[in-house]
């Protein structure tokens, strides 16, 4: 092992919709996180894992902070100071054209207080005018950040540079994971992240909080992956919503979820799915438990 090889985590930190999905995303070239216009896609913490012959960054997207209205919320809220307390390295994101808000100006505050390096990212740049951005860039200065970067996301095709940085910041350590491994999570995980993306995508409103998913069957064969999954819901009211009339909706949904699936899978991809109601399940711990958020 090279003698000067660095490793280790780094979190990625800010309100809901500011892109910090997109950016581990562009960061790993792999589509781990999911993405949708709705706050609180991401509820669990997400590793992705970038590996060569010189370092190993381990890159956890986590869910943007929100207000802990139900069970679920204080799980998310969980995840995110878990990741905080593992963390190397803090990238904080906020948005161009809305910062500083109440909420960025509390993360920012609570972020000073932690030891590790922090990089704060002002994204969306391509959307604000130049005094805007140069005005914003000031006021990220009154927070101690290591690294203040100017960066459109989305429309960045090169983030080489932006690596070596992070690079330069982690502590010299030997790989925590086995260099070939781009998440610590199993398949059936993003499976399910998968089709959760499409009920947010497909679905309005209420819809998309009130549903988890769950695979409960995963096969492999040589030719092709057979899956069954359950779709969760809180209320019987919301089960012909998701159905759709003749079944149109819920056959959209599967179809398009099978497409993403086969990304990743490289084989045809046969997907089962099932509605089932658990009444208030986000309120409660043992459901969470049952479905995943552990």
């Amino acid at each position: 092992m090279n003698k000067d090889y660095r490793a280790g985590f780094v979190s990625i930190v800010g309100k809901p919709n500011v892109g910090k999905s997109t950016l581990m995303n562009k960061l790993l070239g792999e589509k781990l996180s999911i993405i949708s216009p709705k706050p609180q896609t991401t509820r669990q913490q997400i590793k992705g894992i970038i590996s060569d012959e010189k370092r190993q960054i381990i890159l956890m997207d986590t869910p943007g902070f929100v207000e802990a209205r139900y069970t679920l919320h204080t799980k998310m809220l969980e995840y995110i100071n878990n990741s905080l307390n593992d963390s190397d390295i803090v990238i904080f994101m906020t948005d161009a054209k809305k910062f500083p808000t109440d909420y960025d100006k509390q993360v920012c505050s609570n972020l000073q207080k932690l030891s590790v390096p922090k990089i704060a990212l002002l994204n969306k740049i391509d959307l604000s005018n130049e005094v805007t951005v140069k005005q914003k860039l000031e006021l990220l200065k009154e927070y101690d950040f290591e690294k203040i970067l100017p960066i459109s996301v989305l429309k960045t095709l090169d983030f080489s540079s932006f690596l070596e940085e992070l690079t330069e910041m982690l502590p010299l350590s030997p790989p925590f994971y086995s260099t070939d491994e781009i998440s610590d999570l199993p398949l059936r995980f993003f499976v399910q992240e998968i089709i959760r993306e499409q009920i947010f995508l497909m679905y309005d409103e209420e819809i998309p909080y009130a549903s988890t998913v769950v695979v409960e069957q995963y096969h492999d064969l040589s030719n092709k992956v057979v899956i069954a999954a359950n779709i969760w819901l809180e209320k019987k009211s919301q089960k012909p919503i998701v159905i759709g009339k003749n079944g149109s909706k819920i056959k959209k949904l599967r179809i398009t979820a099978e497409k993403e699936i086969h990304k990743i899978v490289e084989k045809r991809v046969k997907l089962d799915l099932w509605i089932k109601i658990k009444p208030n399940w986000r309120k409660k711990p043992n459901a969470l438990k049952e479905f995943g958020y552990r």
